[in-house]
């Protein structure tokens, strides 16, 4: 009889440890609870089973916020990935056949992202496994990665400047800056001889400051001492291109969001600002869910061609 309790806790092994997982991941025993339908108590009894199992303390606990021990660390980057690939095995299995046709993909990305890199992978993707559903959540690069640590999507899709250790970044298009004017402009007609000290005395339109492009801009023209002025902030690649249209400023953005439709000038400035990569972004030791295996192998088909992700007009793929 004494060795009942012990089959007991070994035969919902699973539970715990996904318990266990989900709260490492939110940092919280009452979110792990809450994204499992369990009650607290139910969450704490299986981490403490756990606990008493292994012989040792998974989590430091500080009031209502929770922080893995060392052992802990290592026992969430063994467990994870199991819990993650029994959760999906009915998915998998019918993946290792060829069979894709339920599940769902969820996908964090910005507006310009959405707009610009992800349509044709998506139309592709749509095409083949026309009963997978997706959702795409658009969000802001730094919501993003928080709904990456929260497993809240599969991966991310955008552009990245500064990698975290526990994220792993995989490039996919590049794309290159252009300065754009209304046709009509001064600066239209100086083309590659633009020096940055002549867009100096005109009102640029930009994204809000918190964005990466913002940074960008102030970063190059304090590197070379020269100034600049921003007269009109706006959201967003197609509204910015609007607003110069009209002549209500210039404005520096990537090539990914230029069709050749626009009533525009668009002057190159790759001796001034980098090209900006986008691509996938995934959590360390993620598990991909095979929908999602083949929405990134898609994707990187789609923008194998020589001419995708170029700097000619039909490029796509800018995130503000």
């Amino acid at each position: 009889m004494g060795s009942v309790p012990n089959l007991y806790y070994k035969q919902n092994r699973l539970k715990q440890l996904r318990a266990f997982c989900r709260a490492a991941r939110l940092g919280s025993i009452s979110m792990a609870a809450e994204s499992l339908f369990l009650s607290q108590p139910a969450v704490s009894l299986q981490i403490q089973a756990l606990e008493r199992e292994f012989e040792t303390v998974l989590f430091e606990r500080r009031g209502p916020q929770i922080r893995l021990t060392p052992e802990g660390e290592t026992l969430y980057k063994l467990a994870d990935p199991l819990v993650e690939g029994i959760d999906r095995l009915h998915e998998t299995f019918a993946a290792s056949f060829g069979r894709l046709e339920s599940g769902e993909l969820n996908v964090a990305a910005g507006e310009s992202t959405i707009l610009y890199v992800l349509p044709e992978p998506l139309r592709r993707f749509a095409e083949v496994y026309p009963h997978i559903r997706i959702k795409l959540h658009n969000v802001t690069g730094r919501d993003g990665l928080a709904m990456l640590h929260r497993d809240e999507v599969d991966f991310a899709v955008g552009s990245m400047l500064e990698v975290p250790e526990d994220i792993t970044y995989q490039p996919i298009v590049t794309y290159h800056p252009r300065l754009i004017t209304p046709k009509n402009h001064p600066l239209a007609s100086l083309g590659e001889r633009i020096e940055l000290e002549d867009i100096s005395p005109y009102g640029l339109i930009l994204p809000p400051r918190h964005l990466s492009t913002w940074r960008i801009v102030d970063l190059v023209f304090r590197q070379h001492n020269v100034d600049y002025h921003v007269s009109l902030e706006a959201g967003g690649w197609e509204v910015i291109k609007k607003y110069v249209e009209l002549g209500l400023g210039i404005s520096i953005v990537t090539d990914v969001c230029l069709t050749g439709k626009e009533q525009l000038a668009a002057i190159p400035l790759d001796r001034f600002f980098p090209a900006r990569s986008y691509g996938v972004v995934q959590r360390i030791g993620r598990h991909l869910s095979p929908q999602a295996k083949r929405f990134i192998t898609m994707m990187e088909a789609a923008y194998a061609g020589p001419k995708m992700g170029s700097s000619s007009p039909s490029g796509r793929g800018e995130s503000v």
